[in-house]
Order: C-alpha cells, then sequence, then structure tokens
C-alpha cells in the first residue's frame, strides 16, 4: 500500500486547483508499506515489539517481550489474494505543480495512534513515543 496523509492530498489538489491548466495527477508517496508495517509501526510507537507466527487467518502478532498476543486476524477483513504492489507516481505532480509529500510514513501512523488515542479518552503522552 502506499499510505500517504490526506492534508498533504488537500494541498496537492489546491495546488491543482490554481494550475493555469486543467489535469490530472496522481498524489501518493511513492513509497510502499504493507498493513504488517503500519500493525508494527503503530504498536512500535507505544512501546511494543511485535513477532509473528501461525499463517493465514490463524496468524497472530504478540509482543516479544511478554508473549501477550495483541494482534489477530480477522476472517471477515482477510485477504488471501491481495495485490501485491499498489504504489502511486507522483512525478507529474511534482514536476508541474511543484508538490511532493511532507508527512512521513512513521509521522502517519503516529498521527492516527494518537487520534485513536484521543478518541477513547486515552492520554497520547502516557502511550506513545515521541518521534
Amino acid at each position: 500500500r502506499d499510505w500517504g496523509y490526506a492534508k498533504d492530498y488537500i494541498e496537492g489538489m489546491w495546488a491543482a486547483l490554481q494550475h493555469s491548466t486543467p489535469g490530472d495527477y496522481v498524489f501518493a508517496t511513492g513509497l510502499q508499506y504493507s498493513v504488517r508495517n503500519f500493525v508494527e509501526e503503530a504498536f512500535g510507537l507505544c512501546g511494543y515489539d511485535i513477532k509473528w507466527r501461525g499463517s493465514g487467518t490463524n496468524e497472530v502478532g504478540f509482543d516479544k517481550n511478554s508473549g501477550q498476543v495483541l494482534i489477530e486476524i480477522d476472517p471477515l477483513y482477510y485477504r488471501p489474494a491481495e495485490v501485491d504492489t499498489l504504489v502511486g507516481n507522483f512525478d507529474k505532480a511534482k514536476s508541474q505543480l511543484n508538490w511532493q509529500p511532507k508527512t512521513s510514513f512513521r509521522e502517519l501512523v503516529y498521527l492516527m495512534v494518537e487520534s485513536d488515542l484521543k478518541a477513547n479518552n486515552l492520554d497520547p503522552k502516557k502511550y506513545l513515543k515521541s518521534i
């Protein structure tokens, strides 16, 4: 997956609207991260070192230090025939609009975890490591 921050993409759309000539643009990061990468980063920001065992819907992610299972695969959302590569090319947006993504993958994950903690009335300062 090409994970990107909506705010960056909205800035790209704004730049496209300001351009003298209409055009089709791809707003993306050009980088690929799996859902597994996302999960490992999210838990890592909270101080967990995720390891995996099993496969398919029987795969679990557990904390290396405690052995506690923290992640289980929901069969409803499991995609055995997942597309391996989904990465956008933003070269045209960069050359014509001087646009490029500003938010790193790590920053994006941090913002998303921070938002979820706040939505659950939890203090992000208590759970999240600084980036």
